[in-house]
């Protein structure tokens, strides 16, 4: 017991001395010892501290080559702990004053890497999303022959599919709103409508993405249940567009899942059209 006692009681010392230094470092008015001390805690993995010094060096070491560094390191401090937002404005200040910076190429990189992992989940708004797609893309162009390009290019791909899946969850969304007023009404319709209007505009802007078949399913789906649940003098043209939309799923996936279903609908749409 005695033991731990002197164990924890030389622990707080030891964090006390830490915290001492630090704030006779941080109220120096020697900039230099300022400077090199911030290196060393960045070094060290002491981020918060590095950003806490940096902060003013970047302003009191201006017009140096240590401001320069310190604001390349303030950025990739905010970065490292997970201050995504900050260190992304920063690397993008960063590259807008030093274009032809010792740290421009990798700052570029990072504006687009902050946005990717500050990118929320698929349901919520993707303006992050969209602000690192356009980061990184201006990397790309800027550093056509980086090593960092395939990483971007990689990181490209995953935010687009998350717009992607995004917009097939707003379809989804449309498509169970139709059918959850029950009775057959405007609601319905409209909701259907608006499921295939999402999914025809996602497939028009993401012709490749592996939600493609996701996407036509839900068309047919929408399609079919629109003709379902329309007015009598609609009924007829509304059962032709779910057949033709079921015939042009089975051409273009021979091979799904899903190809029952589309026959089920087509043997429906042919009882009601007659043919």
């Amino acid at each position: 017991m005695k033991k731990t006692t002197i164990i924890i009681g030389l622990l707080a010392l030891l964090l006390t001395s830490c915290a001492g230094e630090f704030n006779r470092v941080f109220k120096s008015s020697d900039y230099t010892y300022r400077y090199e001390y911030a290196k060393q805690c960045f070094a060290e993995g002491k981020y918060q501290r590095a950003v806490s010094l940096l902060q003013d060096l970047i302003t009191l070491k201006k017009g140096t080559d240590e401001a320069q560094e310190s604001l390349y390191m303030l950025a990739m401090a905010e970065y490292m702990t997970g201050d995504y937002e900050s260190a992304s404005a920063t690397f993008k200040k960063y590259h807008t004053t030093y274009p032809k910076g010792r740290y421009a190429e990798h700052a570029s990189f990072y504006v687009g890497q902050s946005l990717f992992e500050s990118a929320p989940e698929p349901r919520l708004d993707q303006t992050p999303t969209i602000g690192a797609i356009n980061a990184y893309q201006q990397f790309m162009d800027t550093y056509p022959s980086s090593p960092l390009r395939a990483k971007a290019q990689e990181r490209l791909f995953e935010l687009q599919d998350k717009l992607v899946q995004k917009e097939y969850l707003s379809a989804q969304l449309y498509y169970n709103l139709g059918g959850y007023f029950g009775n057959i009404n405007s609601n319905n319709e409209s909701n259907y409508i608006a499921s295939i209007i999402t999914a025809q505009n996602a497939l028009k802007s993401y012709p490749f993405s592996r939600w493609r078949e996701d996407f036509s399913l839900l068309i047919m789906k929408s399609k079919f249940e629109l003709a379902e649940n329309s007015s009598e003098d609609r009924k007829i043209e509304r059962y032709r567009d779910a057949e033709d939309e079921c015939y042009g799923f089975l051409n273009e996936y021979p091979e799904s899942k899903h190809c029952e279903l589309a026959n089920k609908y087509i043997t429906k749409c042919k009882k009601v059209i007659g043919d």
